[in-house]
């Protein structure tokens, strides 16, 4: 079958909420007319979205959060509930990135809670799985990958995983300028399908989303995704430059 292209920016932690404006208005303006068969998604920092969210209003871009709490209210001080960001009138929101992992000390447990949590509030789930430089060389990433995948999807029907999307990030390749190879990148986004297809069935497994996002940007974008298993981009840096990222979305053909 045939699946869209979902090209997402995680803006991490950059932009004020009047820098958003300009910066939406300006990836409106690189990449033109609506993309056919692409999705594009820009994800601010919470104090950034609602500006995001006006300065995209009536266009092709939608606006996802980097994150969310798996609890409805409470004492969670400097978190934010899925019910704020439907009232922000978010439709994504990335789940268990490696800088959480990593800073934050989310576990593939709560992520779980967190992927819940966003389909039971209509939120579409961009949820991040991969492995460091030191798991790849132990020759362990598919064992790793399936486990992430595994967890993450505990409890989320098929036709939830239908509409899920899932950010292969090799943790050695964010920020870092490494790119995993077109082959590499294939070959794991290929592991999540087949995952998804053992806990579901082929037609999910066809149908879900997978991104690749470790450093894809406007010199590598468009040969990463002629690669089978791999239907998208979540991008960092070159998502914060307005033509590398029209570039990027130009490039899912």
């Amino acid at each position: 079958m045939s699946r869209k292209y979902v090209i997402a920016g995680n803006w991490k932690m950059n932009k004020t909420p009047s820098e958003a404006k300009v910066l939406v208005k300006e990836v409106i303006e690189a990449i033109g007319a609506k993309p056919e068969n692409v999705d594009v998604i820009v994800c601010p920092p919470f104090v950034a979205v609602d500006a995001a969210m006006g300065a995209a209003e009536g266009s092709f871009v939608k606006v996802g959060a980097q994150n969310l709490h798996f609890e409805a209210k409470g004492a969670y001080t400097g978190e934010i509930a899925a019910d704020m960001l439907n009232d922000l009138g978010v439709s994504y929101v990335i789940i268990g990135h490696s800088e959480r992992r990593q800073y934050f000390a989310e576990t593939d447990e709560t992520v779980n809670k967190k992927v819940l949590t966003a389909f039971e509030a209509g939120l579409t789930p961009i949820i991040c799985v991969g492995e460091t430089l030191e798991q790849r060389e132990q020759g362990i990433t598919a064992d790793l990958i399936r486990m992430q995948v595994k967890i993450a999807f505990g409890g989320v029907t098929a036709d939830q995983a239908k509409k899920a999307i899932i950010a292969y990030e090799p943790v050695w390749a964010i920020g870092t300028g490494k790119t995993a190879t077109n082959e590499q990148a294939d070959e794991v986004c290929g592991i999540i399908r087949e995952t998804i297809g053992e806990l579901y069935d082929g037609a999910t497994a066809e149908e879900i989303i997978i991104q690749y996002g470790g450093s894809m940007n406007a010199g590598n974008a468009e040969a990463l995704l002629a690669m089978p298993n791999i239907d998208g981009g979540l991008i960092g840096g070159a998502a914060l430059k307005p033509n590398d990222f029209a570039t990027i979305v130009k490039s899912a053909k």
